[in-house]
């Protein structure tokens, strides 16, 4: 009798994770874990006051995976995106928790054209950012999803066009709209 074969592949695991077979998400992960890891730190690299380190933000973003009861991840670029959404969350549920512990003012939140990431010097920072992405997800949700995956993922205007099924050119777009509605934004004193 032939043992089954076992894909090895991320978007062979994403189908298999897609159908429910059992322990998919188990033979993906090894395969996506380096890759999600420098995910992270990008992240937290952008955060200066973050407590949080790669590895542990991999393993929360592991057991949020393990949760998902309806996967509909149709590539691995959408995997990696869907991944950076969830790193992104977690981060500011982590954010949000130091914040009511402690309460203070933060400084403006700046989106960098040079090195296209952002700067967050506290959680205050990130819960800012975080809102007004909220708010800009409102009117032009496609835009939103740029600056995530561009600030927060720290992804190649490469892989979000891949990833969002635009071109480069409309990322291009995309972001430097997208900046300058959210440098007015974040120009606001916080509530």
């Amino acid at each position: 009798m032939d043992e089954p074969s076992h894909p090895t592949t991320v978007t062979d695991l994403l189908i298999e994770l897609q159908q429910g077979r059992p322990g998919a998400l188990e033979r993906l992960v090894p395969i996506v874990y380096d890759e999600l890891r420098a995910i992270a730190a990008g992240y937290l690299r952008r955060d200066r006051g973050a407590t949080l380190q790669p590895t542990a933000l991999v393993h929360e973003l592991y057991f949020k995976l393990v949760d998902q009861r309806r996967t509909d991840w149709a590539t691995r670029a959408h995997f990696f995106a869907t991944a950076a959404l969830l790193m992104r969350r977690l981060i500011i549920d982590h954010a949000r928790a130091a914040l009511a512990q402690k309460r203070g003012g933060g400084k403006l939140v700046t989106l960098d054209e040079d090195v296209n990431v952002g700067v967050a010097d506290t959680p205050e920072d990130l819960v800012r950012v975080d809102e007004a992405l909220a708010e800009l997800a409102e009117f032009d949700p496609r835009q939103a999803k740029v600056v995530e995956m561009r600030f927060f993922g720290g992804f190649t205007n490469e892989l979000v066009a891949e990833s969002l099924g635009i071109s480069v050119a409309t990322v291009k777009r995309d972001w430097t709209m997208a900046r300058a509605w959210l440098a007015t934004e974040l120009r606001r004193p916080p509530d």
